[in-house]
């Protein structure tokens, strides 16, 4: 165990970032270099060793952090690692991109700083590939059931690593022309370089699962033929149906989805062309959006030298602490400070963010570029404009960072494999395999149709990197039921969950 006294005499320090002036001057990880890991195990040393470890309901994998604190504490990366990888296959990515809600959970944290989970769940990571903990583990027999997965997210990439491994021929399709989903065009390399992809890419191609990239299952590839020869098929697809901003001016130059904005600045990473076509650089640039995709098109917009950046919340600004409604070990919605709203602070002096706002509309020369947003202060709870407060913000690049409303709906899936909606626009899984939690944990992810299993956003809507890497170990276990008639494999639900319902 770890030091049953460390939580009373170490205080809490977290992995300290690059100064900003550096970082923003390259493309690489905001904590670039290997953390101390004299520190990261000093850290791990504030574990209690709870009773019961309220981190295991914050966490939708249920990572066994205790016991691989407890290893951390003593240095014994092997071992960490080996109950890392237990609940988790790919603690590199969400060590870097989790928020961290079992930080959240921690029993520390009702009344102190909880324990650095998150920098010690990446050290051990990168302490199992670069000790080489983590080489491929193919099968030792195959099964004859063949898996085709449709989408190569996070949820993806989770349910074929899990169907290979238990001896099943799994094929992943991906329509872009690279292997990775949002991971690899929607995710800033300043968040996490790419190189960590394409290494666990590689185990998984050695473990014997197959991409096939540039192929757009219900518009190149009919899903139903793709049904008929294959022994199941899980889609994970995701929820990237943008949200729109229906306001008078959005037909103007210059304005642009978020989420193409990024795609560009990540293929440019990859060197597919010289200079993103859509750049920021020495533009005045408005983000309209709240959440993580418009943080990083914040830190992207900085570092190609945007002259100024302001991002619109139409939320009140959150408070410093929890509320009421939101009580331990509640995730509570508190004010928090991005890696890239710290450095426009630092650049421009002032936080990025304005709050309780809301964009009328957009001003320009007809048939030509955007030039000024017109905005307004907005009630905190109707959010109906005030009125007397519109004002006007310059801009000549604006990014809309709304969110996700779910699968994308002309993309054939939903007719050719005969495919449901629920309440919310995401696909629909079988209620009968979600009567009670029980039920959740062994059968997660099966979708209407028969042997057809829905994995990560495409069914719960947009969520987090953890939950989709969860729904695809679930939508895994889920399948090798299906095609066995029993399964070894685990199936992560947290007590959190929301029921599927048709």
């Amino acid at each position: 165990m770890t030091d049953p006294y460390g939580f009373l005499r170490i205080p809490h320090r977290s992995s300290v970032a690059r100064p900003v002036e550096e970082r923003l001057s390259d493309w690489n990880e905001v904590h670039a270099g290997q953390p101390l890991l004299s520190l990261v195990s000093e850290q791990a040393q504030r574990c209690m060793d709870c009773g019961v470890p309220f981190c295991h309901s914050g966490c939708p994998l249920g990572n066994l952090i205790p016991e691989w604190n407890a290893y951390a504490t003593h240095g014994d990366w092997r071992a960490a690692a080996e109950r890392l990888h237990a609940t988790n296959n790919f603690p590199e990515f969400t060590g870097r991109l989790c928020p961290a809600p079992c930080e959240d959970a921690c029993v520390l944290a009702v009344n102190g700083e909880p324990v650095t989970i998150k920098n010690v769940e990446q050290t051990i990571a990168d302490q199992a590939w670069e000790q080489g903990y983590a080489s491929p583990q193919p099968p030792e027999r195959l099964s004859g059931k063949t898996v085709a997965v449709i989408g190569s997210g996070p949820a993806g990439l989770a349910a074929a690593q899990q169907l290979t491994r238990a001896g099943h021929t799994v094929a992943v399709y991906e329509r872009a022309d690279r292997v990775g989903g949002l991971l690899r065009y929607g995710i800033p390399e300043f968040k996490m370089e790419k190189r960590h992809l394409d290494r666990r890419i590689g185990q998984m191609r050695a473990e014997g699962t197959t991409f096939r990239t540039g192929v757009r299952v219900g518009i190149d590839l009919d899903a139903a033929e793709l049904r008929e020869h294959h022994d199941a098929v899980i889609v994970a697809v995701g929820a990237t149906e943008r949200r729109e901003l229906p306001v008078p001016g959005r037909e103007l130059g210059g304005i642009h989805q978020a989420m193409d904005y990024l795609t560009l600045s990540n293929r440019a990473g990859e060197s597919d062309c010289a200079s993103p076509p859509v750049t920021a650089a020495g533009k005045h640039v408005v983000i309209v959006g709240g959440g993580d995709t418009a943080s990083d098109c914040l830190g992207t917009a900085l570092r190609q030298g945007a002259a100024s950046v302001t991002q619109l919340d139409i939320n009140p600004v959150p408070g410093g602490t929890r509320t009421e409604t939101e009580p331990w070990p509640v995730y509570p919605k508190v004010y928090r400070i991005s890696h890239a709203h710290q450095e426009a602070q630092e650049r421009h002096g002032t936080d990025p963010r304005v709050f309780s706002c809301a964009t009328v509309r957009f001003e320009g020369e007809p048939e030509g570029p955007v030039r000024m947003l017109h905005v307004t202060e907005v009630e905190p709870t109707s959010r109906r404009p005030l009125p007397g407060t519109e004002r006007e913000i310059p801009a000549e690049l604006v990014l809309l960072a709304l969110g996700f409303s779910g699968p994308e709906p002309h993309s054939g899936l939903r007719e050719q494999l005969g495919l449901t909606l629920d309440e919310r626009g995401n696909f629909a899984r079988d209620p009968a395999f979600a009567a009670t939690p029980a039920q959740q944990r062994q059968r997660t992810g099966h979708a209407v149709a028969q042997g057809v299993f829905i994995a990560g956003d495409a069914g719960r809507g947009q969520s987090l990197v953890v939950w989709a890497i969860a729904e695809g170990r679930a939508a895994a276990a889920a399948t090798d039921r299906y095609l066995t008639g029993s399964t070894a494999l685990p199936a992560p639900v947290s007590p959190t969950d929301r029921p599927l319902k048709a």
